[in-house]
């Protein structure tokens, strides 16, 4: 694996989270984020280019030599490119066959973003944003050997984006070991959100609920607390939480306690894309959920039964009172929820079928490389780790943890 890190990160603990690894290389790089000195510097840079300013940030030249030289060396048989702003550093249409795993359609996130900003400047700046991002986006869906969505709505979205790309979808999978029900007590009224509180459509999410969802429960719920899980939240969030009196926890080692302790877990996305990891962790560990129709977009949910549908502000705040009155159907919504990531959603199930898309990747890849008289000796199927270690690209988390794809 070829990742990078901050200066608060620990890479030494990265062997003991990803003990399936060979080789685990990480690099020092803290990427501009908004408020950063180098962030305008970026940004204009951006402009100069073809690039959109969430690709240009994420170009690593050290990440992309060492990728280079590994995808050289003879010992990687698919390269693995864990979000689209890792492809940056990926060589596409080389020796190696590339598969980019798509956990959204990007420039659906900005043109969402685009169309709830009341600003005439950032609509505009976020338009340009999400166009460039589009163009982008369809080149290396076309030149990677097959990009994996992980939706049916996804992948189609992606396949009329890039009518000359290979596109399948894989379902997200989640750790129903590690996220598990727990016998925690639960606080009353307490609600929780988790997610990376420097990611502008969760950034969105909490100062849409701090602002039009929680005064309405309140009237109804006047103990209601809610728990902010997630990473670096920026100025935007913290002033969300001062006027709502919301808990923002920052980053923490581990999101399960913040889960367990919850009534109810909520998710007031308005724009995104992909699906939400974060509904699959905490129906496995038996929590009910409020989400948008954004927010659970994707999942194979069943509004009412595994989860609860809410899109505007009255919806969602009666919907979340009615929950955190109703103890018996706050259990039966969880039972289900578990019950359904345990059948379909559990690692062993995805990561069968995510080998199955890495190698016929890698076969379609030699065929196209072998000469025709050739093609017919070639294995149908081979394992990925034939010649050596799989190479994954990975920059991009939303959780704050190591993602744990299979």
């Amino acid at each position: 694996m070829v990742t990078t890190h901050g200066s608060a990160d620990d890479p030494g603990g990265l062997p003991h989270e990803l003990p399936g690894c060979h080789r685990i290389h990480s690099l020092p790089f803290a990427v501009a984020k908004k408020g950063d000195s180098r962030f305008p510097l970026t940004v204009a840079r951006s402009w100069l280019s073809t690039d959109p300013v969430d690709l240009w940030k994420w170009r690593v030249e050290a990440v992309r030599d060492l990728v280079q030289r590994l995808s050289e060396d003879g010992t990687t048989d698919v390269c693995i490119s864990d979000f689209l702003f890792a492809a940056a550093n990926v060589p596409l249409r080389g020796r190696v066959p590339v598969v980019l795993f798509e956990h959204n359609v990007e420039y659906l996130i900005w043109q969402r973003l685009s169309a709830l900003e009341s600003s005439p400047l950032r609509r505009a700046l976020f338009e340009l944003e999400w166009r460039k991002l589009r163009r982008r986006e369809r080149a290396i869906c076309e030149q990677a050997d097959l990009t994996i969505a992980v939706s049916t709505e996804d992948r189609d979205r992606l396949s009329a984006l890039a009518p000359g790309a290979r596109v399948t979808s894989i379902p997200t999978g989640v750790d129903t070991t590690y996220f598990s029900p727990t016998t925690t007590p639960e606080i009353p009224g307490r609600l929780v959100f988790t997610g990376s509180m420097d990611w502008q459509p969760n950034e969105d999410a909490v100062t849409y609920f701090a602002d039009a969802i929680l005064p309405r429960i309140r009237q109804a719920v006047p103990n209601v607390s809610v728990a902010i899980v997630g990473r670096r939240p920026n100025a935007r969030v913290k002033a969300a939480a001062e006027r709502a009196g919301l808990i923002v926890t920052g980053t923490v080692d581990d999101v399960r306690p913040y889960i367990a302790e919850a009534a109810v877990y909520v998710v007031p996305l308005r724009a995104g894309g992909g699906t939400r990891l974060k509904i699959f962790e905490a129906l496995a560990m038996q929590k009910p959920v409020v989400s948008t129709t954004v927010g659970a977009e994707g999942l194979a949910l069943t509004p009412g039964q595994e989860f609860v549908a809410a899109d505007d502000p009255d919806t969602f705040a009666g919907e979340v009172i009615a929950l955190l009155n109703d103890p018996l159907r706050r259990r039966t919504l969880g039972r289900a929820g578990r019950e359904l990531v345990e059948t379909y959603y559990s690692w062993p199930t995805i990561a069968h079928e995510f080998e199955q898309a890495c190698e016929e990747a890698v076969t379609s890849h030699e065929a196209v490389r072998t000469p025709s008289e050739h093609r017919a000796h070639l294995p149908r199927k081979r394992s990925v780790g034939l010649r050596g270690p799989r190479l994954v690209v990975g920059q991009h988390d939303e959780l704050d943890r190591n993602h744990r794809h299979p």
